[in-house]
């Protein structure tokens, strides 16, 4: 097995999330003991933000490291425990909402994959990019 940023480059889907990451100076805390769930967004989900989004949030590291941990959760959880509970405390301070209905949803993202275990947690796969409040 590998850790959450490995397995996420050998996915060869989540380019983004990982230059992101890169560029937020998050790859050594994401390759840390953790355990952390991540969910992580897919190439498709980023390409789904307006016109200019990836590009501001790489210009703006602040942001982009509250963006970043946001889909960041202590502790691994996985989809079973995630059924049971309806928010969750992200890295970055706010919460999330888990809904149920037609599968798991994350503040609204679909859970296209889940239980992607990893030596230092687990992914899973989600179809947008979730926001903080700002």
């Amino acid at each position: 097995m590998s850790d959450i940023v490995d397995t996420a480059v050998a996915a060869g889907s989540f380019k983004t999330l990982v230059a992101a990451v890169q560029a937020a100076g998050l790859v050594d805390t994401l390759k840390s003991a953790g355990p952390f769930t991540v969910f992580a967004p897919t190439d498709a989900a980023f390409a789904k933000l307006p016109a200019g989004t990836v590009e501001g949030l790489l210009a703006d590291i602040p942001r982009l490291t509250a963006v970043l941990t946001y889909h960041v959760v202590a502790g691994k959880v996985m989809a079973a425990d995630a059924m049971k509970v309806h928010s969750a405390k992200t890295v970055q301070g706010q919460d999330i909402t888990i809904g149920h209905e037609g599968g798991v949803t994350i503040n609204g993202a679909k859970v296209t994959q889940a239980d992607i275990v990893c030596d230092n947690g687990v992914i899973h796969v989600i179809d947008s990019v979730i926001l903080p409040k700002s």
